[in-house]
């Protein structure tokens, strides 16, 4: 079992930044890739950003140039820097991790129960 939970929400005029968390607990796990999504409400659950195993990072276009996704392999934790943030980017962002649970040969994936992000213009 895989638990995530995200921290550093919260309200923000345009123009700010927030630094969002993702921290993984469990035992007997490795991590492959983290993720964050975001949906506002109404639409549907989109990727932002991911980093896969070998730090490689991908990026949704609107947010390509102001977002930032990390990870700190030792603590199992994942982080999203957000500058230059608009209106349009508020929604609730959830993390997600795809690990491996040796010796089961398949991927797991796990959602956070997600933090809210609203961009006051």
């Amino acid at each position: 079992q895989v638990q995530l939970v995200e921290s550093g929400g919260g309200l923000v005029q345009a123009g700010g930044s927030l630094r969002l968390s993702c921290a993984a607990s469990g035992s007997d796990f490795s991590i492959n890739a983290m993720a964050w999504y975001r949906q506002a409400p109404g639409k549907q659950r989109d990727l932002v950003a991911i980093i896969r195993r070998g730090g490689i990072r991908n990026y949704a276009d609107s947010v390509k140039g102001r977002f930032t996704i990390s990870r700190d392999i030792g603590k199992n934790t994942a982080y999203l820097q957000m500058n230059s943030l608009k209106p349009e980017d508020t929604a609730v962002y959830y993390c997600n991790a795809a690990v491996n649970r040796p010796p089961l040969t398949w991927e797991y994936t796990y959602w956070g129960q997600g933090t809210q992000v609203t961009v006051s213009s």
